[in-house]
């Protein structure tokens, strides 16, 4: 018999699926930080926090945004790989409320003082990470506890990021492990999900090339791409780091190129992931150059590939895509989706223009266009996040 997907209980449709109120909160907090972030950042506004405002905006996006997604994702694709019911209800409210909590630590942290914040914050990340272990494990779905490794180095960046501001007043290490974290995210699923759902599209819709399976290629560009990025986390200074990142830039783009994203471009919700996933070899080129030609490629270049590129435009296209599947909707992108993909789009690339130039109205469009992205995804699909899975007949009604 076929398990069934939410066990009947007397709590919000919200609290049914562990996509609905992550992707809800991560979105809403994404685009609201991202307009208080400017305003700190010129010395107009601040905050009973002790993190400096780059340190502050840096986390938030890491540990704050980035952390729901990666759980509400977590917590609905771990039900299909191991047939489990989900993590609903109750439990899944104690997670919204200690990210909720640690979002409050971080803005109140001169008040409570920086390991009470420490500690509430952090807590979150490894709430996660167990309640995944767990039903991976109770599942017996051995292969994917390798999903389990970069959420744990997440876990670990955001200790160290603590720590770091504490004792030295800079992130330095942590950012870039948590980034490289991410990114480990990204290659894995990125890599399984993206010449899946092409295939399921052009299978059906363009018959013709199709995306190459995953296999010893991608295996091996993930290993090579994951160390370098480990090592750029710690040596980002070293000619050899940056050797490996340009390396690994280019392994990625082949990845892409394997895939037939240019035989997409007729479905917004499956061409949006490849050009999501271009930021990935982006940012890794950007990072290699940055250290052989620190003079003419600015470091900021590459982590902003990285974070709003590779991160801000994946998160998006996975967010529309699991709302509208799971919420018993059409795979289609409409007029309002098809703007948030520009709206992203545009913002990642005038960020990566603005870190080659002092242009602060290039700054201003990227954070608005941001801000409109995932506000814009807020409004479109927050009646589906909060409300029951539509049925077959009401589909087609």
């Amino acid at each position: 018999m076929p398990v069934p997907r939410v066990k009947p209980g007397n709590y919000p449709a919200v609290l049914s699926y562990g996509f609905r109120p992550f992707f809800l909160l991560g979105s809403l907090y994404a685009g609201l930080s991202i307009l208080l972030w400017l305003p700190l950042f010129h010395g107009q506004l601040e905050t009973a926090s002790l993190f400096a405002p780059v340190d502050w905006h840096i986390h938030e996006m890491l540990f704050g945004y980035l952390a729901a997604i990666i759980t509400g994702f977590l917590l609905t694709a771990i039900p299909n790989w191991t047939g489990r019911l989900p993590v609903q209800g109750m439990p899944l409210f104690v997670l919204v409320v200690l990210w909720l909590a640690g979002r409050l630590a971080v803005v109140f942290s001169a008040q409570i003082g920086w390991a009470a914040a420490a500690t509430i914050d952090c807590a979150f990340l490894l709430a996660v990470a167990a309640a995944a272990g767990v039903e991976i494990v109770a599942g017996r779905n051995w292969r994917n506890l390798k999903v389990l490794a970069p959420v744990t180095i997440l876990f670990m960046a955001n200790v160290l990021f603590h720590i770091e501001a504490h004792l030295d007043g800079l992130t330095d290490v942590s950012r870039r492990l948590g980034i490289g974290a991410a990114l480990m995210l990204i290659m894995i699923i990125g890599g399984r999900i993206i010449p899946s759902f092409t295939r399921n599209w052009l299978v059906r819709e363009n018959p013709g090339r199709l995306p190459v399976p995953f296999g010893r290629f991608d295996v091996v560009a993930i290993v090579i791409s994951s160390a370098a990025v480990i090592a750029w986390a710690f040596l980002p200074e070293h000619t050899l780091v940056g050797l490996a990142l340009i390396a690994a830039g280019g392994l990625n783009l082949l990845r892409l190129m394997r895939w037939a994203g240019d035989r997409t471009l007729r479905d917004p919700l499956v061409f949006i992931l490849h050009v999501a996933y271009g930021f990935v070899p982006a940012g890794f080129l950007l990072a290699g150059l940055a250290i052989l030609a620190p003079a003419a490629i600015p470091a900021a270049a590459a982590i902003h590939a990285f974070g709003a590129g590779a991160m801000g435009a994946m998160t998006l296209a996975v967010m529309a895509r699991a709302t509208l599947g799971h919420t018993g909707r059409d795979l289609t992108a409409g007029f309002g989706t098809c703007m948030v993909f520009v709206a992203i789009t545009l913002s990642v690339g005038l960020r990566i223009a603005a870190a080659f130039t002092s242009d602060t109205a290039m700054l201003h469009a990227s954070a608005g266009l941001w801000a409109a992205a995932f506000l814009g995804y807020a409004i479109l699909y927050g009646q589906a996040l909060m409300t029951p899975r539509l049925r077959p007949k009401a589909i087609r009604a």
